[in-house]
């Protein structure tokens, strides 16, 4: 039975390829940089050529049970995966664009086997040792991003459902901490918890006057209703 050849980088053409059949490809993609509260999460993927995955594409056009799904099977299958994170603290303290770029790294220095070259998704790359290649919309055209897509998303719903678990009157596990009505309406009734970012403007806004003014206006202006 002949196998079945899999495009790794559907999308790209081959002669636009940023890498050589020498390297060692690494995919990055992030996860959590809209919601109001919790963690940035980023993952790392190197896919093995003799174990191909079938379904792999962007985390957000997927449902959550195919997501859950293909999670295990990533990390079974993969050469090498890791996964990082950037707390709340760390994001009202250098911004949740340096805090995603800091959890990319940390994922892509975590990995078992070293890449040669990281192809990130999206228009910007974080600076690290490793080679790093911004791809725009990677996780739906290259198969290693959009496996880290998955583990990155599957990483932070679970991190956010455990946060449930301490802050029930919030809601986290039906939003993940996005700015939905129904959060907003939460966060007004409740205040900002303890893992809310304070630099984001709509959890500044239910803080105290001197509070807020202590806080340096870091928030990147996301669509905060948007899951990412």
């Amino acid at each position: 039975m002949r196998t079945k050849k899999v495009n790794f980088y559907p999308g790209l053409k081959k002669n636009a390829y940023p890498f050589t059949p020498e390297d060692i490809v690494c995919g990055v993609d992030e996860a959590g940089r809209g919601p109001l509260a919790g963690p940035v999460f980023a993952a790392a993927v190197i896919l093995h050529p003799d174990r191909p995955i079938e379904g792999l594409r962007d985390s957000k056009k997927l449902t959550a049970e195919k997501r859950e799904a293909l999670a295990p099977q990533i990390k079974q299958y993969a050469l090498a995966w890791a996964i990082a994170e950037c707390s709340h603290d760390e994001i009202d303290s250098i911004n949740i664009l340096q805090a995603t770029m800091l959890a990319m790294r940390r994922a892509v220095e975590a990995l078992s086997t070293m890449p040669t070259i990281a192809l990130i998704d999206g228009n910007r790359s974080p600076v690290m040792q490793v080679r790093c290649h911004p791809i725009i919309e990677g996780d739906d055209k290259v198969h290693a991003i959009s496996a880290a897509s998955i583990l990155a998303k599957t990483a932070r719903d679970a991190a956010l459902v455990a946060l449930h678990a301490l802050y029930p009157q919030y809601g986290f596990d039906q939003h993940k901490g996005y700015g939905t009505a129904l959060h907003l309406a939460r966060l007004r009734e409740h205040g900002a918890s303890p893992v809310h970012r304070r630099s984001f403007a709509p959890v500044r806004a239910t803080l105290p006057v001197s509070v807020a003014n202590t806080i340096v206006g870091m928030d990147m202006s996301f669509d905060f209703g948007a899951a990412a």
